[in-house]
Order: C-alpha cells, then sequence, then structure tokens
C-alpha cells in the first residue's frame, strides 16, 4: 500500500513502508550504495513528514521482510507484547515522537513499554528525531543487568577493557590488562578480540584473564569475543568461560553469513548459564552490531542500513545479554562516510537498542580511511554520555593495534566522568578502593597498587 503527502504543488508517493522508511532516514553513504536513499533532500522530507503522519500499528501490520521468509521477522512479531504496546497503540510516529519527549515518558513507562516496541517502530521514530531528541529520550531510558558486577545504574557508564595484541602475545594481553585497571577501567568487562581462531589459543586468553579476575577477586567478567560455535567448544572442554560472545545482524541471511542462527544462539546461552559462574547475576550474552552489517552480507532486502540494524537488536534482546554495543564506525566509509555520519548512527544506534530494552554501549570508532578524526570521536562520546550510554570501550591509546581501528582510550573514560560525574559499576569501583586505585568519590590515586603490577608479571609468564 503506496504511502502519499502533498507539499505544496505536488503529491509525493512511496510505494511502501520500506521505500518510505529508507527515504526518511538521514543521509548515509551505505544506503546511497544499496540505491534506496532519497534522491534530493527535497524527497527525504517528504518521506520523513509521511512517516510522521503514519500510525504504529500500520508498522506493526506491514512487516518489511516477510514472516515466512525470515526468521528474525518471526521472531519480532511472535514476541511483540501488545499488552506493553498498548498505552502508545493509538499514536502516530509523530505522535510518539512528541510522548517519548513528554513527561508521561518516565523511565518505569519506558521500562514497561520496551517490549512493545519493535525495531521498525523504534527505527521509524527515529527517523523523525533530531539529535537532541535522541539524546533526550535515550537518557530517560533505565536498562539494568548483572553478571559480577550491576552495568546500567543511573548516573555510571561501563567501560569495556580491550587488551588486543597483534599476536595474541601472553605478556602483550597483560600489560594491557593492568594499564586499563590501573586507570580504572574493566567494569563492563575485559574483552579481548583474539587474533587467532584456534582453540587451543583462544582458551588460553579465557584462562589468562580468568586467572587475573580470580586472583584479584576482581569484580567484572571476561569475553574472549570468537566465534560462538568456538566458544561452545571450549565450554565443553572445561574452559572459563563467563560471557558468550557473538556478532548478530537483522536478517536471517545476514546471521547466516556470520555462520549463526537463533538455535545456535539459544543453545550457547543455555550453555553459559549452565556454568553457573555469575556472582550477582545471570546475563550471561554479549552481542555486537553494525549498521551496514547486512548490506555488506548482500543480505539487506532492499531495507535501510539503520532499520536492519535496529532489527539486530530484537536478535539480541531475545538472549537477555549483559551487554551489546554497536561498533558504529568500524565497517568503514562505504556505510558511514565521515564524522556526522558517524555521529548520527552513533545516536540512533543507542537510542533503538535503549528503548527496546537493551544495555546499549558504543564503541566510539572509525577507521583509518574515513572522514573522520578523533575529534569526531570526541564529540560523540560526550553527547552519549549526556544520553545515558551503558558503556564505551577503552582501548590503550584509542589506538587498538591488532583490529587496526581507532576507538576510545581509558583516559577518555576518565574525561566523561568527570565531566558529567559518572561513577563505574558500584562493585567494581568498591574494589578499585580496596586496591588503592580510586578513592571513595572513585578518583584515580597516585602510586597505584605495585602488587598488582608484580602478579600481573607472574600471571604473563
Amino acid at each position: 500500500m503506496a504511502y502519499r503527502i502533498m507539499i505544496g504543488p505536488r503529491m509525493w508517493v512511496f510505494g511502501d513502508l520500506k521505500e518510505l522508511m529508507a527515504k526518511a532516514t538521514p543521509p548515509r553513504s551505505g544506503d546511497r550504495l544499496a540505491g534506496v536513499a532519497a534522491e534530493t533532500a527535497e524527497e527525504s522530507v517528504a518521506a520523513r513528514m509521511a512517516l510522521a503522519d503514519t500510525p504504529l500499528k500500520r508498522i506493526l501490520a506491514e512487516p518489511l521482510i516477510p514472516y515466512e521468509a525470515d526468521e528474525v521477522t518471526r521472531l519480532i512479531l511472535d514476541s511483540h507484547d501488545d499488552a506493553a504496546f498498548a498505552p502508545v497503540a493509538s499514536l502516530t510516529v509523530g505522535g510518539f515522537r512528541d510522548w517519548l519527549l513528554s513527561d508521561a515518558a518516565t523511565p518505569e513507562a519506558l521500562g514497561a513499554l520496551a517490549k512493545g516496541v519493535t525495531p521498525e517502530i523504534a527505527a521509524a521514530v527515529s527517523k523523525v528525531m533530531r539529535n537532541q531528541d535522541l539524546i533526550a529520550a535515550a537518557r530517560k531510558c533505565r536498562v539494568v543487568k548483572r553478571f559480577r558486577n550491576t552495568i546500567g545504574l543511573p548516573g555510571t557508564m561501563a567501560v569495556r577493557l580491550q587488551p588486543n595484541h597483534p599476536t595474541d602475545d601472553r605478556k602483550g594481553v597483560a600489560a594491557s590488562i593492568l594499564d586499563g585497571l590501573l586507570l580504572g577501567a574493566g567494569d563492563a568487562c575485559i574483552g579481548i578480540n583474539p587474533a587467532s581462531d584456534n582453540t587451543a589459543v583462544i582458551g588460553d586468553l579465557m584462562k589468562l584473564v580468568d586467572d587475573v579476575i580470580a586472583r584479584f577477586e576482581i569484580p567484572t567478567q571476561s569475553c574472549v569475543l570468537t566465534h560462538v560455535t568456538t566458544t561452545l567448544e571450549l565450554i565443553r572442554r572445561g574452559a572459563p568461560v563467563d560471557l558468550v560472545f557473538q556478532s548478530v545482524a537483522g536478517t536471517q541471511a545476514a546471521n547466516r553469513s556470520f555462520g549463526v542462527d537463533l538455535a545456535m544462539l539459544r543453545e550457547a546461552r543455555e550453555a553459559a548459564l549452565s556454568l553457573g559462574r555469575g556472582t550477582v547475576g545471570s546475563n550471561v550474552m554479549y552481542f555486537e552490531t553494525g549498521q551496514g552489517s547486512a548490506l555488506s552480507a548482500g543480505a539487506h532486502h532492499g531495507v535501510d542500513q539503520q532499520t536492519c540494524e535496529a532489527r539486530a537488536y530484537a536478535v539480541a534482546r531475545a538472549f537477555d545479554p549483559l551487554l551489546v554495543n554497536t561498533v558504529v564506525g568500524f565497517i568503514g566509509p562505504e556505510y558511514l562516510y565521515d564524522g556526522k555520519e558517524i555521529i548520527r548512527a552513533g545516536l540512533e544506534d543507542h537510542f533503538c537498542g535503549k528503548l527496546m530494552g537493551l544495555p546499549l554501549g558504543v564503541d566510539v570508532c572509525y577507521t583509518n580511511h574515513a572522514e573522520a578524526d578523533q575529534d569526531d570521536m570526541d564529540t560523540l562520546l560526550t553527547v552519549l554520555a549526556a544520553a545515558g550510554v551503558s558503556y564505551v570501550m577503552g582501548v590503550p591509546g584509542a589506538d587498538d593495534v591488532m583490529l587496526n581501528y581507532q576507538s576510545t582510550s581509558f583516559h577518555d573514560a576518565l574525561y566523561v566522568r568527570e565531566v558529567f560525574g559518572l561513577r563505574r559499576a558500584p562493585e567494581f569501583e568498591a574494589w578499585l578502593a580496596r586496591m588503592g586505585i580510586a578513592g571513595p568519590d572513585g578518583r584515580l590515586l597516585p602510586g597505584q597498587a605495585p602488587r598488582l603490577l608484580g602478579a600481573a608479571r607472574e600471571l604473563a609468564a
């Protein structure tokens, strides 16, 4: 069914909801590459006006990818909570935007609504919102998850300590872990992207991080970001697995290109839960996403990349994860060309994920061939902190020497904590105080924990 809107003397016609949502999306290179973007700024404005007048119920009734052809679509529709959706069911997309920015949209009301929000509804409303709207609405969403500490409490922001090494060298990894801990990072997790896919190497890295956590009784969780099948095999071998990682996307075909499906993710979650390694909670999954992944796999079905990204959040939501993050600028300038597009995408992803009830973090990042720089990342990090981001990355020097991209550093996290008065996960912050790394106010102390250094050398030997 077509969507029409008259603007002045001209009638604009959009063939279906898929076309309308694509052309209502703020400009980005991925949609231009896919051939679904608006051809002119005028057409984009017309699409946003038509989308704003579209009832939310109509979006529910018009799947962008057919139910029978895609298990992600089936997941979205079969798990939709009609009772949670009821308070906003009579609204249009524009009316929903107004409600989200009103005093009626309290943290409690947004929490109750989350399971009634489909990814297509979240994506649609984001397309008619300014950046400040995305910040204001996301800030009101509260999503709290637990494993060995508590992520997402109001007034907190966690950091994933990312100690990657180009050869998975134990001493190099240990040095980066020590660097991060002494700078107060690591409450989201200590998470390694391995250079190797060798099961023995990955198991050794798991053991190294587990030894650090156990020896110093650190209230955090470990993760080696390998394929879910490798993690399952290591669980069978008795490896110390805390969090199960997997990259996911918003269509069945894109997930197939990653070598996964929903049944495999269910198996992995059950396996991790059976280990019972959490101390304050049982959120055992860690997912990463990114705008453009479905397009790069040739699996986007003509759906714009931001809506495909929101659909990935439906996949993540089904498995009650501890951590989800969009690696926002990692896939490259073919999908997000410059700093402006990366900043907008980061705010969209964060808003959509939080609105859907996910503990959304953001890897504030770019590749070296993008038209972006660290000033753009400073801007995105700052506005995400204002929006209440759950966690960000902590990379030594902000330069990942294994993945070869630019992210955020341990010092960048200290900057936003200082500016916004943000604390760490409470269990982790109490540990920093016990170790003499930080004071009771969370500020780092000089002469930090010399015994940590000696023991780290032993563990890396």
